[in-house]
């Protein structure tokens, strides 16, 4: 995974994803009603790929009581993140770093919001693995990333559809189809399928789909 440091992508990093990931606030705010399925009210949560700080935004406002660590390998969308918390900053600490940088825990609750799709499976799972040491027992982690399945005819079909989104929210058309031979090319994407038994192997159990949207899945899983 590359840390995302070029100033123009940075600086349009919220307004570019809005348009690429179907209902990404919902996708947020989703996330936040999952994790308060168990965390209480003065919850510690792990936030895993935190650049930008949209969803630690989010869930900020959501759960005035909880405390947050985010961590995310670029220094510049960790900067980006500390602009958009504005006055949530003050319940949020930062970490430039990838997982073995986050703080032991133990945690309520954990996300990784649009970030595995980058790492390959051995490193996914190992991501997976050290997140699951850092929760409580019973505590959750919602993920969401590209998942499709792997035939050629099927992928191309949902990459397709998802550009064709993209370009309806206002991507321009060429950016739109050009992202579908880069995420072929550049992305390790897995199968659902795939997706569940790394979380499995990792150690999460519980593991149910909350969000299906052209070629992003989300799940949400506990540790036993």
């Amino acid at each position: 995974m590359t840390p995302l440091s070029d100033p123009p992508a940075v600086s349009s990093y919220a307004e570019r994803t809005a348009r690429i990931v179907p209902g990404l606030r919902d996708l947020h705010r989703m996330t936040g009603v999952l994790l308060a399925e168990r965390a209480p009210a003065n919850a510690r949560i792990l936030v895993l790929g935190a650049g930008g700080g949209l969803e630690l935004k989010a869930f900020a406002e959501m759960q005035p009581g909880w405390h947050f660590e985010g961590v995310d390998p670029s220094a510049e969308m960790l900067e980006l993140a500390r602009k958009t918390l504005g006055p949530e900053a003050a319940h949020v600490r930062l970490h430039e770093g990838y997982i073995d940088s986050a703080p032991k825990g133990p945690f309520d609750g954990a996300t990784c919001l649009l970030t595995l799709h980058f790492l390959p499976p051995a490193e996914r799972l190992k991501t997976l693995q050290e997140i699951h040491l850092r929760l409580k027992p019973g505590a959750p982690l919602v993920v969401a990333q590209h998942s499709f399945p792997s035939e050629d005819t099927v992928r191309d079909r949902w990459l397709a559809r998802n550009a064709a989104f993209a370009a309806a929210s206002g991507v321009p058309v060429a950016q739109a189809k050009g992202s579908i031979a880069a995420i072929k090319e550049r992305l390790p994407v897995l199968s659902p399928q795939q997706d569940v038994d790394l979380l499995r192997e990792a150690g999460f159990t519980d593991i149910d789909l909350f969000y299906n949207a052209f070629t992003f899945k989300g799940w949400i899983a506990h540790r036993p």
